[in-house]
């Protein structure tokens, strides 16, 4: 038995003070008065006890592989490496966002060809057999050109190696890039083989005529991954009636809708609404769409994600607090509880609960910024740190 002690414990409804949270093996015991019975005390010197942060998008593990255009790493020691900081940013369980495109208008990445993405899976799939730090997910996003990804999808959801999917549409004049100008712009810094060949006006008449996934087809990917207790999401929502279009398929999470407007009509609709931490962290969309920061305090956005930067979200979260006066206990669910609950997952992760996982992180603040100084995974200490004064 494991007591941690002196800490603010943040449960999904408020902060407790003056109790002991006991961990028993790899589970939450509960609460208690005083330290009796355990067989290892941790001081948490007053600092805050917030439970394992879960973060359903992120593709920040394709650059620990490909950490430039012409440069690949090993999987497994990129995954390694990658675990390892995502641990110091306090994130427990972490949905890693691979994407299968049909084309590089984005940039070459070699983890986006179905060998690649089929190779990760298997990975994340046998590194939970072995020495492990965090709970790794795939979350295996679906670009609807893309017409190989049905059967590469189906695949990988019979096979057990799929978490969370995603359908997502980066035609120009819509969703994310409604704007022509700012696709213009953002195509052009990734210098994607495409743009340079065809030339821009040639890339926008080639997405007016592309063949893409049929609403048959993506329907029974959704139906799939439903039998299969998995969440399907959809990307950059802009409209009501793609929402509604959405909601026939069986999606049931609306990540980064692009208008406030958007999320609150997901919100109606019953979607859970995913925002970024560095669109919080920034003060804005780096793609010019909505503001993560007011989608929360307009109450439209349920779930807070890394996107790109890990790091930026448990800031973002205590810069909601502090910045915006947003209830702390309310912010942390954005993080835990409310991705735990979008996902099925909230039986065993999200809260401090008893009889849940002891997923757990210890957080000072230190100069105005929340530092992890301990985190616990299935009730073991993965790391520790202290500060130098």
């Amino acid at each position: 038995m494991i007591a941690i002690e002196n800490g603010k414990i943040i449960t999904p409804e408020q902060i407790i003070e003056g109790k002991v949270l006991l961990i028993d093996e790899d589970r939450i015991r509960g609460f208690a008065d005083g330290t009796k019975d355990a067989e290892r005390i941790v001081d948490a010197h007053g600092r805050y006890i917030m439970p394992g942060m879960i973060d359903v998008h992120s593709d920040k593990i394709e650059q620990y592989i490909q950490p430039r255009p012409t440069s690949q790493m090993d999987f497994e020691f990129a995954l390694k490496v990658c675990e390892r900081d995502l641990l110091s940013a306090g994130i427990t369980t972490m949905y890693h966002s691979l994407s299968l495109f049909k084309d590089e208008t984005f940039g070459k990445c070699l983890l986006r060809s179905k060998h690649n993405v089929q190779k990760i899976a298997d990975l994340i799939e046998n590194i939970h057999r072995r020495s492990h730090l965090i709970h790794h997910r795939l979350h295996l996003r679906i670009e609807i050109d893309n017409l190989d990804a049905y059967e590469i999808v189906r695949d990988m959801i019979c096979q057990g190696k799929v978490h969370l999917i995603s359908f997502m549409d980066h035609t120009p004049g819509q969703g994310q890039y409604n704007s022509l100008a700012m696709y213009h712009e953002t195509i052009s810094k990734y210098r994607g083989e495409e743009i340079s060949a065809l030339g821009f006006e040639d890339i926008i008449e080639h997405h007016k005529h592309k063949d893409t996934l049929s609403l048959a087809q993506l329907r029974e990917l959704a139906a799939l991954a439903s039998e299969k207790g998995i969440a399907v999401a959809s990307h950059d929502d802009d409209t009501d009636q793609k929402l509604i279009l959405n909601k026939e398929l069986g999606v049931s999470i609306s990540e980064f809708p692009i208008s406030l407007a958007t999320a609150k009509a997901a919100k109606a609709h019953g979607f859970y609404t995913v925002v970024g931490s560095a669109n919080i962290m920034r003060g804005s969309s780096h793609s010019g769409n909505m503001s993560a920061a007011e989608a929360v305090l307009e109450d439209c956005g349920d779930i807070i994600c890394s996107d790109y930067y890990p790091a930026a979200v448990l800031h973002s979260v205590f810069a909601m607090h502090v910045e915006y006066g947003m209830p702390l206990p309310h912010m942390v669910n954005k993080v835990t509880l409310n991705p735990a609950k979008a996902l099925g997952t909230d039986k065993d992760y999200g809260s401090i609960t008893a009889g849940k996982k002891a997923d757990l992180l210890v957080v000072e603040l230190l100069d105005g910024y929340p530092v992890i100084t301990h985190v616990f995974v299935n009730g073991n200490r993965t790391s520790r740190i202290e500060y130098r004064r």
